[in-house]
This record gives C-alpha cells, sequence and structure tokens, in this order.
C-alpha cells in the first residue's frame, strides 16, 4: 500500500478521533476513566476551537505573506478581542436567546470578506486588506462555533450538535467527490477548483439532506430540522472550500500548512466547517425567535 495513503489514514483516523472527543461527552468521560480527573466538556470544546483559531490565524498570516511585524501584531490583538467576545458568550451567557447586533455584524463583514475574496482579490494583497481578511476569516468563523454545542452554562450536558456538523460535512464532501468522479461533466468553477463539478454538487446535496434525515431519527432531541441542515451543509460546504481555493490561488500558495500529515493544514481541512459554523448557528438563533 502506498505510504502516502496510509499517512493520510493515520492522521486522518487521529483527526477525527480528537474531533469526537472534543465535541461529544465521551471526551471528559475518557479523562475521568483514565486519569480520574474531571473535566468539563466545555473546556475540551473551546479548547480544540482555540486551537484552530490560533493555528488559522497564523496559517492566514503565512497564505497572505504577512510581514510587517506591527500589521501581525495587530492582527493578533484584534482577532483575540473579537474571540474573547464570543468566549465571553461562551462562558457567561446562554447563545440561544436571540441574535444579537454583534452576531449580525459579523456575519455582514464575513460575507463581505467573501465577497471580496472573490470579486476583488487585489484589495487584500495590502497589509491592511491582509489583516482584515485573517480577522473575518478565521477569528469570527470560529467564534460562531462557539454557540454550536446545546448546553448551559457549566453544566455537565453537551449534545451533539457540533460533531453531527463535522460529520456532514465531511459526508458531503465524499458525496460530491465521489458522484462527480461517476457522473461529473460540468466544471462548478474550473478557473478556482478545477476538479468540482455541478453533478457532484447534486449529488451531495442529495446524500447529505438523506443523511440529515437519518440523524434526525436517531437523535431527535437535537435541535432543529437536520435534514435542513444537511441541505445547509451541503450548499455551503462546496463554497467555503472554493473559498479557501481562492485565497490560495490568489497568493499562489499550495497548502495553508502541513499540521496534518497528508492533509494539509487547519485551514484546508476546515474550509467548508468556516463557512458552515456560522451558518448553521443562524438558523439555530432563527428557530428560537420564531
Amino acid at each position: 500500500m502506498d505510504k502516502n495513503l496510509i499517512q493520510r489514514l493515520i492522521s486522518g483516523l487521529i483527526y477525527g478521533l480528537v474531533i469526537f472527543l472534543c465535541t461529544t461527552h465521551y471526551g471528559s468521560t475518557l479523562i475521568l476513566k483514565t486519569f480520574s480527573v474531571s473535566v468539563n466538556q466545555s473546556y475540551l470544546y473551546y479548547g480544540l476551537m482555540t486551537f484552530f483559531v490560533v493555528v488559522g490565524v497564523y496559517e492566514c498570516v503565512k497564505i497572505t505573506k504577512l510581514k510587517s511585524w506591527l500589521w501581525i501584531l495587530i492582527t493578533v490583538i484584534l482577532g483575540g478581542y473579537i474571540y474573547y467576545r464570543f468566549s465571553y458568550k461562551f462562558f457567561y451567557q446562554y447563545f440561544y436567546l436571540g441574535i444579537n447586533m454583534m452576531d449580525i455584524f459579523g456575519i455582514i463583514l464575513m460575507a463581505l470578506a467573501m465577497f471580496t475574496i472573490f470579486k476583488f482579490p487585489q484589495e487584500i494583497k495590502n497589509d491592511n486588506g491582509k489583516m482584515v481578511f485573517t480577522i473575518l476569516y478565521v477569528t469570527i468563523p470560529f467564534g460562531f462555533a462557539l454557540g454550536l454545542p446545546d448546553f448551559l452554562p457549566y453544566d455537565t450536558h453537551f449534545s451533539w450538535e457540533a460533531f453531527m456538523l463535522f460529520v456532514l460535512i465531511w459526508s458531503s464532501d465524499s458525496f460530491a467527490y465521489f458522484a462527480g468522479r461517476m457522473f461529473g461533466k460540468h466544471k462548478m468553477a474550473p478557473t478556482i477548483s478545477p476538479k468540482k463539478t455541478w453533478e457532484g454538487f447534486a449529488g451531495g446535496v442529495i446524500c447529505t439532506v438523506i443523511l440529515g434525515y437519518f440523524i434526525e431519527y436517531k437523535f431527535p432531541e437535537m435541535k432543529g430540522n437536520w435534514m435542513v441542515v444537511g441541505l445547509l451543509v451541503a450548499i455551503f460546504a462546496p463554497l467555503g472550500d472554493l473559498v479557501e481555493s481562492q485565497l490560495k490561488r490568489t497568493f499562489n500558495v499550495k497548502d495553508s500548512g502541513n499540521i496534518i500529515p497528508g492533509h494539509g493544514g487547519v485551514l484546508d481541512r476546515l474550509d467548508s466547517f468556516i463557512l458552515c459554523a456560522p451558518v448553521v448557528y443562524v438558523y439555530f438563533m432563527i428557530l428560537t425567535r420564531f
């Protein structure tokens, strides 16, 4: 068997296991049984998202070739402050109280960043543009991701929303890949991601919605209709991948990093999650309002 394939399988399994342990109650249970130490599961999830933010900012700075220490320092300070504001909500408030102005402002800024990278990529080639894009592209999405698990502050309950979102994203990518390999003829974005096809996209939508139905059936206690979540994931996961592909294409970079052997960097693995997490969070928020 190809050594690169073995490396990809091993690192992929480790990555998936880390996600599973940090997004479900099994992480705190394993620590308690192994080390006889009680750890609130929410801290494991927060630690995982914080790790993704730190590494993601580092990778985005490298991709954009932001070399000025002053602008890097500003990026870290502003990005850290924004993430802290979401962390404050995470630990001291219940997320599902309704959409507030910070959420609306964050969504608008993210949308502007995505629009800019496609329509006006030259605007993020100067230092201030690189700084702004890095903060909007990395910090805000993982801030929204903190609102995905269903738990009360300091409560031991931790439901499956965050992990199932990862499952749907992984499945959507796989379904779209195999459908594209078998039926793909019409390119979706040939200059950005030549392998993506509309047939693959359609296959990903159909299969992910079906998987969402089975998740809904198996975990009826979770928030929302998971067929709807599956549809949102199938639509926005490919778009998230295109955003990162366009970012790397703009700066002529192949991979965001190599922290996950055989898979690239954090941004390579989480490009779909970066867009899906805020979208699904807003969906949950809308449910609480109506």
